[in-house]
């Protein structure tokens, strides 16, 4: 049986459930995060989408509205990320300030959030990759091969050191950060119709009935800046590097996305950004791109969206791995899933869970794919706008729902314990944040039939939001069962390896006696 190490950690079956410590430290920590907001994705599928889709200019300067709103939540989150140190980061805060049930309820959303939107970026790689088959090879491959296998790869690199994985996202993030920059600056070098414009940080271009679903796609893109503290356990010095972090990537995120849009509103032309966008699609920075710097960087362009795509898999991979291993280990679900590999020390089969997971949904989305395998042929749009689309969708506004009761769970944490007049300040920054992420999840929710390009009557319009809703009423339920059936396991809900480690110390005393 292993044994603990100097930093206490011995996880092999979860022995000591803990992640293995002291095996990234905050240059790790902070490419894992930004990685998985996949900045390339981000510019060349997201961004165009909000133009196209919610038909809002003004997504420039939304992405500094909802920067600095994160900015307020981070203030709170990272000083709360101080005293829980917990894979299960954003269920085990709501935990610590509201109690086991509303915890139990949050790690369900965050489980179900995070993997809706790590599911739904298979459907934009196989979109992408049958693509460049087809442009470079001539060969017609349907999109959900390349899928398929890529959740095979990323569960091969899931299972894999986070420090490994670290290293690949931090290259892969490093050149296609790069390359958007390059993209960006030729865009104002040679700029459309009305010139070098400021028009997209109006806020008169905010107006319009898909501001919701704009606001649904933007906070998308900021997703992954609040994974820092899943990492805390295995993290050096967490206390430190989880908070810098943290705001390193809100700041980061804000300044190059709100810069990057801006950017393609220049080449377009702020008339014409929305019209392009529906035109074109997830191809509008490439067609943009191809009459000012060419078909060779265009096509450099393309193989690292791919991996930039493949990074946000890897990314929310790893983080919905250790909320089902957390989770696990917390009695929430089976105690097998709190396991960790005995070599790698990776949440092994919170991983596999999450492996299997997307193959599933994905070979049923392929399916049902309109006709897929019948005479019509497939639809060659359906892995972005319905695929990507609707799981990027559902995915942010589970983690909109889980930041906004984190934010309260902040103020309750120190107001318990006597720290309201010392943690003032952030307490208030936690208020104003959670006010504002619940007007975005109402205004999300709300024009959330634009997002999917249905009639407001669609069955879906309000089916997809309802996961989200079911998924907590879900998490509280059990909850409310293991409180009344179980209350030591109820006690333990978000305490992860001190839990464990006051068991231990009980046992011991009682052993004494």
């Amino acid at each position: 049986m292993p044994t603990a190490s100097t930093h206490g950690i011995s996880t092999f079956k979860g022995e000591q459930r803990a992640s293995r410590g002291d095996r990234i430290g905050a240059p790790a920590l902070l490419l894992s995060v930004l990685a998985a907001t996949a900045p390339l994705m981000v510019v060349a599928g997201v961004i165009p989408t909000a133009f196209g889709t919610a038909g809002v200019v003004g997504v420039p300067l939304l992405f500094v509205i909802v920067g600095v709103l994160l900015a307020l939540f981070g203030v709170g989150y990272a000083e709360m990320s101080r005293h829980v140190h917990n894979a299960g980061a954003l269920y085990a805060c709501v935990s610590r300030g509201l109690g086991g049930t509303m915890g139990a309820g949050a790690s369900y959303v965050a489980l179900f959030a995070y993997g809706a939107m790590q599911i739904g970026t298979y459907g934009i790689f196989g979109f992408e990759m049958s693509g460049q088959v087809f442009q470079h090879w001539h060969l017609a491959v349907a999109w959900w091969i390349p899928a398929l296998g890529g959740v095979v790869v990323t569960a091969v690199f899931g299972a894999l050191k986070i420090g490994l994985n670290a290293r690949t996202l931090g290259v892969l993030l490093a050149v296609e950060t790069l390359l958007t920059l390059v993209l960006d600056v030729s865009f104002l070098g040679d700029a459309g119709p009305q010139g070098v414009s400021a028009h997209a940080f109006d806020p008169g271009t905010l107006g319009g009935a898909g501001l919701g679903s704009a606001l649904c796609f933007v906070t998308a893109g900021f997703v992954g800046f609040e994974q820092a503290p899943v990492y805390a356990e295995e993290t050096r010095d967490p206390r430190r590097a989880v908070s810098r972090v943290t705001f390193l990537a809100i700041g980061f995120a804000t300044v190059f996305f709100a810069f990057s849009s801006w950017a393609i509103t220049v080449a377009t032309g702020p008339a014409h950004v929305v019209g392009r966008s529906r035109e074109q699609s997830a191809n509008l920075v490439f067609a943009l791109d191809r009459g000012r710097l060419g078909g060779a960087f265009t096509d450099t362009l393309h193989v690292f969206l791919v991996t930039g795509i493949f990074a946000s898999m890897l990314g929310f991979h790893n983080v919905v791995a250790r909320y089902a291993f957390a989770m696990g280990r917390d009695g929430l679900l089976p105690a097998a899933i709190g396991r960790t590999s005995k070599s790698s020390g990776a949440p092994a089969v919170g991983s596999l869970l999450q492996s299997g997971v997307a193959l599933v949904v994905v070979a049923l989305f392929a399916l049902t794919d309109h006709g897929a395998f019948g005479p019509r042929g497939p639809d060659p749009t359906a892995p972005v706008l319905r695929l990507f689309t609707w799981a990027g969708g559902v995915g942010a506004l589970g983690v909109l729902l889980l930041m906004a009761t984190a934010a309260v769970a902040v103020i309750a944490f120190f107001v318990k314990r006597g720290a309201a007049a010392v943690q003032g300040w952030r307490l208030a920054a936690s208020g104003l944040a959670a006010v504002g992420l619940l007007a975005v999840l109402v205004c999300s929710v709300k024009d959330f039939a634009v997002l999917l390009g249905a009639d407001p009557g669609h069955g879906l319009r309000w089916a997809l939001p309802g996961t989200v809703a079911l998924a907590a009423v879900t998490g509280l339920a059990h909850g409310a069962v293991l409180r009344a059936r179980r209350p030591q396991v109820h006690a333990g809900i978000g305490q992860g390896n001190e839990a464990f480690q006051l068991e231990k110390a009980a046992a011991a005393s009682e052993a004494a006696e």
